[in-house]
């Protein structure tokens, strides 16, 4: 009696050691986006054409149609909200009148696929200083730093394939799609897909005064509290499209893969859907 009694206690130990399920990854899908209302708040500006033609309405539609079949149980906008869950309230107007008058990425985008697929929530999730706040993109007093120390030149080059790339986009913008436009936009071969003009920068200043280094180190405090708003929100199993400026995919991609429990899910399949 002696033996069973130990063999279903040693069976008793071994379910009580055994290791808790692993709760399934949030997977974060990032749509990087240009600024359909020509907004004029980036170093290099590209001339968006009216989003809100017939035609583009139509583009638009294949796009978030496509964005859909990720089957998002969050989406997530460039955006500040104050409520609890990061609720956007300008979401529950939403509606065709919006859509015809709105020539926004976040409308046009973010809301029409939510509204797609039914969620009644949209989390704006951006972060901006606070009064007294230092800039996260301080790049007035990096041209202010670059004249002192004689290094104007060195930034002016750093920007010259940046406004090259600029000026074919605007052109491209005239024969593509929206959806091809947004492919450019993510292509990780792509200008967006590295850091290579601000990692340019970091030498701008001199010992003392790294203004290079601030500007950096500003732009990733910003995206990581982004990601980390992103974070306060999720769940395990949740699956979160993130309609941003493309100049925050780096960093947002970034942390999509390398967090704990969270995945990547990459948007260039979903773009080549809706640009057939």
């Amino acid at each position: 009696m002696l033996k069973p009694l130990i063999l279903i206690a040693l069976g008793l130990a071994t379910i009580a050691a055994a290791p808790p399920p692993t709760p399934a990854p949030v997977e974060v899908m990032i749509l990087g986006a240009y600024h359909f209302g020509n907004p004029g708040l980036d170093i290099n500006n590209v001339k968006v054409d009216s989003v809100l033609t017939p035609a583009k309405q139509a583009e638009l539609q294949r796009v978030a149609k496509a964005l859909a079949t990720f089957k998002p149980t969050h989406v997530m906008v460039e955006m500040r909200s104050e409520a609890p869950s990061f609720a956007v309230a300008e979401y529950d107007r939403f509606g065709p009148d919006m859509l015809a008058k709105e020539a926004n990425e976040i409308v046009q985008i973010g809301y029409r696929t939510a509204h797609a697929i039914g969620l009644k929530t949209v989390n704006g999730i951006d972060e901006q200083p606070k009064d007294g706040e230092p800039d996260y993109f301080p790049y007035d007093k990096l041209l202010e730093t670059a004249a002192k120390f004689s290094q104007t030149a060195q930034l002016a080059a750093l920007n010259i394939p940046v406004a090259a790339w600029s000026k074919a986009f605007e052109a491209e913008q005239k024969t593509h799609s929206v959806a091809q436009m947004l492919m450019k936009m993510n292509d990780p071969a792509g200008i967006q897909g590295n850091m290579l003009g601000y990692y340019g920068m970091l030498p701008i200043g001199d010992r003392d005064e790294q203004t290079g280094a601030d500007l950096n180190a500003g732009w990733y405090l910003r995206n990581a509290k982004i990601f980390g708003k992103l974070m306060q929100v999720a769940k395990p199993g949740d699956r979160v499209l993130v309609v941003y400026g493309g100049g925050h995919g780096y960093w947002l991609r970034h942390f999509a893969s390398q967090v704990p429990g969270y995945r990547n899910v990459d948007v260039m399949p979903y773009l080549a859907k809706a640009a057939k």
